[in-house]
C-alpha cells in the first residue's frame, strides 16, 4: 500500500497512469538527508521495470528473444527535494509510440497525508487524476523519457507486433 489515505496498491494503474510507491532510505540521501539527484533516475527505472512486469512482460524473456528497451533521451526537471523517510510515488504515463520506441512522462511525487483531509474533493490533480480529497501530492521531479527498442547487438529494431497491444498511448 502507498498509504492508508491513498487507497492505491503497488503497481496499480489508475486512469492509464502506472503508480509505483517507494520510500526514501538513508542510502538514497546525502549527509543532509536530501535525495541525491541521480537517484531519481533509479526511481524512474524501477517504476518502468515494474510497469513492464505489470503488463505481463518479463525482461529476461524479452532479452532472450532479442528485444531490449533502453533510455534514448531524457529531459528532467528537479522541482523540490525528497527527504529521508519520505513516502514517494513514481508515476508513468505513456504519451507517444513509434515503430521502434515510445515516449513517457514520469514523475516522482511526495505523499502528504496531513493535508489530504483539507482538500476539496471535486478538484483533481492534473498529473495523477486522483481526487485531492483522497491525497495531496507534491511534484518533486518530472521527466520526459524516450525509450528505444534494440536487439542484443544494440541496434534499433521495431517493437514486435505481439507487444503493440500492451503499449496504449494516452492523449
Amino acid at each position: 500500500m502507498v498509504s492508508n489515505s491513498a487507497n492505491l496498491n503497488a503497481g496499480e494503474v489508475s486512469h492509464s497512469t502506472f503508480y509505483w510507491p517507494q520510500r526514501v532510505y538513508i542510502e538514497d540521501t546525502d549527509a543532509g538527508g536530501i535525495v541525491f539527484y541521480a537517484n531519481y533516475l533509479r526511481y524512474f527505472e524501477r517504476a518502468r521495470s515494474e510497469w513492464l512486469r505489470s503488463i505481463g512482460l518479463d525482461q529476461r524473456r524479452l532479452m532472450a528473444t532479442g528485444v531490449r528497451f533502453v533510455v534514448r533521451d531524457l529531459s528532467i526537471r528537479y522541482r523540490l527535494p525528497a527527504l529521508l523517510d519520505d513516502e514517494l510515488v513514481t508515476t508513468l504515463t505513456l504519451t507517444k509510440r513509434s515503430k521502434a520506441g515510445m515516449t513517457m512522462k514520469q514523475t516522482v511525487l511526495r505523499m502528504n497525508q496531513a493535508s489530504a483531509i483539507a482538500s476539496d474533493s471535486s478538484e483533481f490533480n492534473e498529473i495523477d487524476r486522483l481526487p485531492k480529497s483522497e491525497i495531496e501530492q507534491q511534484i518533486l521531479v518530472d521527466a520526459d523519457i524516450s525509450i528505444a527498442c534494440i536487439n542484443n547487438q544494440g541496434r534499433p529494431v521495431a517493437i514486435p507486433d505481439d507487444l503493440n497491444p500492451l503499449f496504449n498511448v494516452q492523449s
